[in-house]
């Protein structure tokens, strides 16, 4: 299999946002959970999104991670690498954006690396270097609060310095909007001037599209879904895709069997999408604190939905607002509290999956991942759209046969998410 593409996710739902992302606009894409296996039977693509769980692990350890998953990708033809990192930008000052994507450089041979997390089409956008959300700083958003990495600086040249060796620049919406040759020259300047990475400013398409141009040249970049567009367009418009995009009918064949949604993300928009669903299913809401304290919740949670399940979907949820996530976190420790309702859900998860469910919607990032990692799941076939960053994802190699899943960001999805994504899937 040799590929065009290549990208290193720093958590599954943000591989399948980006998988997404590149079928849409004209890329045959397949998600992988990690390094796939070589007996693991890939399909003939044009790009693969390796999807690892590195946001919040030691900043060594992700960097071993993507330098590992970075060989394998180059070693089947990838031209360039996408380091693809969340659109709110969620790092801490110890990284991992920073020293992966110095990592990335240093093994492709050097030079500067493009970074945006701009996605207008879900409202992320950059300006002057400071990333806002739906027209607000990241900083004074509801998107600040995230439970592992909190976001209280919008200035991402700021941000990104403290967490990197090398001098970090900026590559601002003037320039950006003069065109490819103009961005080129500005990223000599500032490689001459010692910078590794440079933040892009983007606000529209159109500036995605430039930076994705001036990207493919290089070996390495850095950025949200949003760059994943620029690229695949500029790969298109290159002539070397001649698939004309991806078909996503052989991944939305039914696989029947029962259905179920499992949410850790503590998000307002996950909050407010359980709140509707709980108007035309069971909601099952898990004490996060009774989680942290022993099994006989997770007990309570599996038999709660065995009683339930067979007759319609159910939703479990280990969700909570933000001040008592903080709660628990001064009491239990932010690691040893997040990774303890990561458990729970994967082990609730893997025993709904046991019990027949074989259409799933996953809510939250690290929720996402430790869901997936507890079913061994090696591959996803890309679908179709549930909502912006989100697709259908159907099963490739599990031992539980085929599967439809829906991994979702916790902010992404309009209000009727999990109705709307149980509803195509069958």
């Amino acid at each position: 299999m040799a590929i065009f593409l290549g990208s290193i996710a720093d958590d599954y739902t943000g591989a399948s946002d980006l998988a997404n992302t590149l079928t849409k606009n004209g890329l045959r894409t397949v998600q992988t959970v990690g390094i796939p296996d070589p007996s693991l039977a890939l399909p003939d693509v044009d790009a693969v999104v390796v999807s690892l769980k590195i946001r919040s692990v030691p900043a060594s350890d992700a960097v071993t991670a993507a330098a590992s998953a970075e060989r394998w990708l180059r070693q089947r033809g990838a031209g360039h690498v996408l380091y693809k990192i969340c659109s709110t930008f969620d790092s801490t000052d110890a990284g991992n954006i920073g020293p992966v994507t110095e990592a990335l450089s240093e093994a492709a041979g050097g030079g500067v690396v493009l970074v945006t997390p701009a996605f207008p089409e879900t409202g992320r956008t950059v300006y002057l270097g400071h990333l806002f959300v739906g027209g607000q700083p990241l900083n004074e958003s509801p998107l600040k609060d995230h439970p592992l990495n909190p976001m209280h600086d919008a200035n991402l040249v700021r941000v990104l310095t403290r967490q990197s060796r090398n001098a970090v620049g900026l590559v601002d919406l003037t320039t950006i909007g003069a065109g490819p040759g103009a961005v080129k020259a500005r990223l000599d300047d500032l490689r001459m001037a010692g910078c590794t990475a440079v933040i892009a400013d983007a606000i529209f398409e159109r500036d995605l599209e430039t930076l994705g141009e001036v990207a493919l040249e290089t070996p390495v970049s850095t950025g949200a879904s949003g760059l994943g567009l620029g690229l695949a367009r500029a790969l298109v418009r290159s002539g070397r895709i001649s698939s004309g995009g991806a078909t996503t009918t052989d991944a939305i064949r039914p696989v029947g069997g029962l259905s179920a949604i499992v949410a850790g993300s503590c998000s307002k928009a996950t909050l407010r999408q359980l709140d509707i669903a709980e108007r035309s299913m069971p909601v099952l809401r898990l004490d996060p604190e009774r989680l942290l304290a022993g099994p006989d919740e997770i007990a309570a949670a599996i038999s709660w939905a065995g009683d339930r399940i067979s007759a319609g979907p159910v939703a479990i949820a280990a969700s909570a607002a933000p001040e008592t996530v903080s709660r628990l976190q001064s009491l239990y420790g932010r690691e040893a509290s997040g990774h303890a309702i990561e458990t729970a859900t994967s082990i609730i998860t893997a025993e709904l999956v046991e019990r027949g469910v074989r259409r799933l919607v996953v809510a939250g990032g690290e929720t996402s991942g430790a869901a997936v990692d507890r079913l061994a799941i090696p591959a996803f076939l890309i679908g179709p759209e549930i909502a912006p960053g989100v697709p259908v994802l159907r099963t490739v190699g599990n031992a539980q046969g085929d599967m439809l899943l829906a991994l979702k960001s916790g902010n992404f999805g309009g209000e009727d998410f999990f109705t709307a994504a149980l509803a195509m899937m069958r």
